[in-house]
């Protein structure tokens, strides 16, 4: 199969966002911009994979939205407080191959609900151990929370994330540090989110290419995720794994 060079960039505007967790989202402070040479990716070799901007002054980038040409859309999920039965089925099913952003406190005890998620086809990243505001919080604070997380993760699941989530959407530049100090590339936010089964949008009425769309692991959860999947597939789009487009 043939590469051709695409032009990929992260999309990091201040705008008011999607509210998550109860709380709104923080403004990005230092956009970020990349334009990458696509590869093959081993598990689904038909698109390319983007590398992630790299992290200047030892702080981690921010994104929003994954620029493409093509019509994709990036599901992720949050927190992992509720354990649906129905989950596994309906991921499997969906072909979506979503991205979960879990806290400890919530996975610990239920390893083998997210390892059998894992197998599925999801990956799992980092959203602190107990789900604090990091915003304001002192950079010790910040990092024992996430590269805890980071190290949780790791044992419970065999791989070290690469990506973080603040929960609320909410950061500084402490939270910048510190996830590059625990040795992940990217903070990632979202332009959409699914509460209730409604899908909501940071602009316009519809879902866009690039999109990152937020769930969260509650007691809707298949409300929303089939609410996901009907308005991509009402919008023209196809989901696709996240961390294909940040290598």
């Amino acid at each position: 199969m043939s590469k051709k060079l695409v032009m990929a960039a992260v999309l990091g505007v201040a705008a008011v966002m999607t509210a998550s967790c109860a709380g709104q989202p923080a403004q990005v402070d230092h956009p970020s911009t990349v334009h990458a040479q696509a590869r093959p990716s081993p598990d689904t070799p038909t698109h390319p994979v983007v590398n992630a901007p790299a992290s200047t002054d030892g702080m981690a980038p921010v994104i929003h939205k994954i620029q493409t040409d093509k019509p994709y859309v990036f599901i992720t999920m949050d927190d992992g407080a509720v354990k649906d039965p129905a989950a596994l089925q309906l991921i499997r099913d969906s072909g979506a191959r979503p991205t979960l952003f879990l806290n400890s406190k919530y996975f610990k005890g239920h390893e083998d609900y997210f390892r059998a998620l894992q197998n599925a086809g999801v990956e799992i990243n980092d959203h602190t151990m107990n789900h604090p505001n990091l915003r304001g919080k002192p950079y010790d604070f910040q990092r024992n929370e996430i590269c805890g997380d980071a190290d949780a993760i790791e044992q419970a699941f065999g791989k070290r994330p690469t990506l973080f989530r603040p929960p609320f959407g909410n950061y500084d530049d402490n939270t910048r540090k510190a996830v590059a100090s625990c040795g992940m590339k990217a903070i990632v936010l979202w332009t959409a989110a699914v509460n209730d089964g409604v899908v909501q949008f940071q602009s316009g009425d519809k879902l866009k290419a690039g999109d990152i769309v937020l769930m969260h692991f509650r007691h809707t959860f298949t409300q929303d995720f089939q609410a996901f999947l009907d308005r991509a597939r009402q919008d023209g789009l196809t989901p696709m794994p996240l961390w294909d487009f940040l290598a």
